[in-house]
């Protein structure tokens, strides 16, 4: 039997207008990601109603490969406080679910420019079938 490790970590942050939360995943060695805005700053109580009733609804990216940065665990109490709160301080969202969450951005650009250049070719081609129909009657009218 093969073990899946999964962790997953929630960063709020302020983004200078809104606050925003980022989701990320990692199962078996593939991070996915999710961007979630808040508006105000949320409370503790709409957080865990957000992972415990809201979970199935977030739409994360598609997962892609990354190392997971697996910490080591101190001994000391002391010494764990003091990196987890150096670590809030240095850090926001990791750059790889910032990285995720841009590739999910982009594919979606992708297909909504993909979509507008179909509709545009179709419009196109309607006119020409209409032009085509308006000469066919204008030399039976002759």
């Amino acid at each position: 039997m093969r073990k899946i490790g999964v962790s997953s970590t929630l960063t709020v942050y302020h983004d200078g207008q809104f606050w925003v939360g980022t989701f990320e995943r990692v199962e078996g060695g593939r991070l996915s990601a999710c961007r979630i805005v808040f508006g105000a700053e949320p409370s503790n109580e709409e957080i865990q109603e957000l992972i415990c009733k809201g979970w199935n609804q977030l739409q994360f990216t598609e997962a892609i490969a990354c190392v997971a940065d697996v910490p080591t665990v101190a001994a000391n109490p002391k010494r764990r406080q003091r990196e987890a709160a150096r670590e809030l301080a240095q850090r926001g969202p990791s750059t790889k679910a910032q990285l995720a969450l841009a590739e999910a951005r982009e594919a979606l650009a992708q297909e909504r420019k993909a979509d507008a250049r179909e509709h545009r070719e179709q419009l196109k081609q309607q006119r020409f079938e209409q032009r085509q129909e308006k000469r066919k009657q204008k030399h039976r009218g002759k």
